[in-house]
């Protein structure tokens, strides 16, 4: 069995994915727009969100995610939210840090990020699909070292102008398969990528 790595992420429509669920979540570099997400609901991601905790059976996290994370779904294992909280509490969760001192409380935690590239080939030996949610920072090196099988977007009709982005200035170039996109309600769109190798190639338009 060969597991998959996909990225999960809420992006805006020029690309920026910081702190969509709250004001709290990423403040980082002054960030005023913590929270955007929240005022524009869709029934279209929610049900595209549950489809893909089907299959989910292991976590990649960012620092910053993981402890918000970890400060949420143990307490929240009941109720509406309690079917992604059990989940979330059960399955193993693999933390991307240089802190060999980081505290990992939370049950099924293990720290990853001396060797990630090996260790990504590890964790598609163990697992089938193994999910990357939020944690930009970490995405931004994933997507650099292609160190992923899918990047799954749910894009919103807004524009912040300013935050962490899918592909900042700088990122690494590199070729994408569009394997499935799907329109939702309240304008929302989702765009799922595979990577293709090669180098990027330029050419003039009509020769």
């Amino acid at each position: 069995m060969t597991g998959r790595i996909i990225i999960d992420l809420f992006t805006t429509l020029d690309g920026v994915a910081q702190a969509p669920g709250g004001p709290e979540e990423d403040p980082s570099d002054g960030f005023p727009f913590g929270g955007w997400q929240a005022p524009l609901p869709s029934e279209a991601v929610g049900r595209s969100v549950t489809e893909g905790m089907e299959t989910l059976d292991a976590l990649l996290l960012g620092r910053r995610t993981y402890d918000i994370f970890a400060g949420y779904w143990p307490q929240h294992t009941t109720g509406p939210e309690g079917w992604i909280g059990q989940l979330f509490d059960r399955v193993p969760k693999y933390v991307a840090s240089r802190d060999a001192g980081i505290d990992l409380g939370w049950q099924g935690s293990t720290r990853v990020g001396d060797d990630l590239a090996s260790e990504i080939a590890t964790l598609r030996e163990k697992h089938r699909d193994v999910h990357v949610i939020g944690s930009v920072d970490l995405v931004q090196t994933l997507l650099a070292e292609r160190l992923y099988d899918e990047l799954q977007l749910w894009v919103y009709p807004i524009v912040l102008g300013q935050g962490k982005k899918v592909f900042p200035d700088g990122a690494a170039p590199a070729n994408l398969k569009l394997v499935h996109s799907e329109t939702g309600d309240g304008g929302t769109l989702l765009l799922r990528y595979a990577p293709l190798p090669g180098e990027v190639r330029t050419g003039t338009v009509g020769e």
